[in-house]
């Protein structure tokens, strides 16, 4: 079983986070299924492309009882660590290099790390009862996922700084207002927001949106942007070895219970 599903729909290949139960939490084999699908979207010249999630939420990140699973050791922490934020990594890459516009319904919250995959989108709706938020110093965590790397671009460097020190919660009302998403409202209505969209690019040419997209996202730009996930990812493997960090996640998963 996948855990990213593929429709076809309007033009536009749908890609969705679907391990419901557990909210999209992001494990190894999530990561692994989505760059698959992503590699096989490339292949059938889209539209567009768009992500969402099934069930409730968009993700929540990172599945903390994942990193617990492989706390019997600080190497196997670490190497699991190593695997699910580098695969993240290298897909919020993918979206960045991929040869059609990138499009997010964020169907619900997304937290931590997953929220990468939205910031690597060049359209985001979401929906009214959403929110966005990082949740890392809840935890002790490091920042991955581009709450570093891309996030001060878009919203400016002090913002970026001030939601992650005091862990806020974005609405879906922010989120348009400083530019993290493009439009807003009801969780059933993302889809009909996103086939507009869809048909809008259908109105010029593919190949001057592809062309547009790829002199944004350039090598240069993508090789900056690797670069701070890489140093994100350092940041997080040296964070996730601290003993404070393994009572953060037990703490945070019992609060959770």
């Amino acid at each position: 079983m996948s855990f990213v599903e593929t429709e076809y729909r309007e033009g536009a290949v749908w890609l969705w986070l679907s391990r419901p139960d557990r909210h999209n939490a992001l494990i190894p084999a999530l990561i692994f299924d989505l760059r698959t699908a992503l590699a096989e979207a490339a292949e059938k010249d889209p539209a567009a492309l768009v992500l969402s999630g099934r069930g409730n939420s968009f993700s929540t990140g990172g599945d903390l009882g994942g990193f617990l699973d492989h706390a019997r050791s600080q190497i196997e922490l670490r190497a699991y660590a190593d695997l699910l934020v580098g695969g993240l990594h290298d897909a919020i890459l993918d979206l960045l290099a991929f040869p059609a516009p990138v499009m997010a319904a964020i169907n619900g919250p997304v937290t931590g790390g997953s929220t990468g995959l939205m910031l690597a989108a060049d359209m985001v709706a979401i929906a009214d009862n959403a929110f966005v938020q990082p949740y890392y110093s809840e935890v002790g965590f490091g920042p991955d996922g581009g709450w570093t790397a891309l996030l001060p671009d878009r919203i400016g460097t002090a913002r970026a700084l001030a939601i992650q020190y005091r862990n806020t919660r974005i609405g879906a009302a922010e989120a348009v207002e400083m530019g993290l998403a493009a439009g807003r409202g009801p969780a059933g209505e993302l889809r009909g927001m996103i086939d507009g969209w869809v048909a809008d690019l259908g109105k010029g040419f593919a190949q001057t949106h592809q062309a547009t997209r790829q002199n944004i996202w350039d090598d240069l730009r993508r090789e900056a942007v690797r670069r701070r996930l890489d140093q994100e990812k350092t940041r997080f493997l040296d964070l996730i070895g601290r003993q404070g960090t393994l009572e953060g996640m037990k703490d945070f998963t019992k609060q959770r219970a």
